[in-house]
């Protein structure tokens, strides 16, 4: 092959510049394509609009690098393709005298455990924290765009699976749930002073498709689903003196910010 090119320079030549320009055109497309779309462009549905032999994953990437340094910049959110404003820049953008406010510890102890534990029940997330959860932490989080319902357990009750959103993953800079900081990372914040046990690990979140202890949510559930369904203690169970309810005063319902 290399004796062709060596022979026949002018023909590989050509070939290189019809390449470099096929891959220009398809950048092109895919730019136009995220530039009119306004929420995060599954990958796959933009390798569709891309002219053969293109490969989506080396175009996505070329226009990655090419913004890399702009005011905008293209990101992954999972499978999927957004252009957002420079983190350094978004400063500009944040209304001047805009009150800002936070969520509650509750609310953001009950997100970082969906996060990490996903997918998670109600039953499971009480477990961990030790207290019950009042329905405004949820409704919060669900509100925000963060968290959703995902399936339900094969288990007594079929109680309700949480897990995390591409809004998460968007909201906190994550390409995927995996992205989430491990042991290491937590440790050098200052988040583990004391000396953990040896058998001591982060969860590896699973955020993609129902796993096999899980059944889909009917269509009417997904899309009308009661508080009263929702919150319901799950059969089997309840809620004993010893738990403590989250106080609902103490949520704060504007997490943006």
């Amino acid at each position: 092959m290399a004796e062709i090119a060596r022979l026949f320079p002018d023909v590989e030549q050509k070939r290189g510049d019809a390449e470099a320009k096929a891959l220009a055109e398809a950048v092109r497309i895919a730019e136009a394509l995220l530039f009119s779309a306004t929420e995060p462009m599954p990958e796959a549905e933009i390798a569709k609009r891309l002219p053969d032999p293109a490969s989506a994953g080396a175009v996505l990437a070329k226009l990655r690098e090419d913004y890399a340094h702009r005011g905008v910049v293209l990101v992954r959110v999972g499978s999927k393709w957004i252009f957002r404003t420079a983190s350094d820049l978004g400063w500009l953008l944040s209304p001047a005298g805009r009150e800002v406010k936070k969520l509650s510890r509750a609310a953001l102890e009950t997100l970082a455990i969906i996060a990490y534990h996903q997918p998670a029940t109600r039953a499971e997330i009480e477990d961990i924290r030790g207290v019950a959860i009042s329905k405004g932490t949820l409704d919060v989080l669900m509100e925000t765009g963060w968290v959703k319902l995902r399936g339900r357990r094969r288990s007594p009750g079929r109680p309700i699976t949480y897990g995390t959103t591409d809004g998460f993953l968007l909201h906190f800079g994550l390409e995927s749930i995996t992205d989430l900081p491990g042991l290491e990372e937590l440790r050098g914040a200052g988040l583990f002073d004391g000396r953990l046990p040896p058998s001591f690990s982060v969860p590896q979140p699973h955020d993609g498709a129902l796993q096999e202890d899980e059944d889909p949510l009917d269509a009417e559930e997904a899309g009308e689903e009661t508080d009263e369904d929702l919150y319901a203690p799950e059969d089997g169970e309840e809620d004993g003196p010893d738990l403590v309810i989250d106080d609902p005063d103490s949520l704060d319902r504007d997490p943006f910010a």
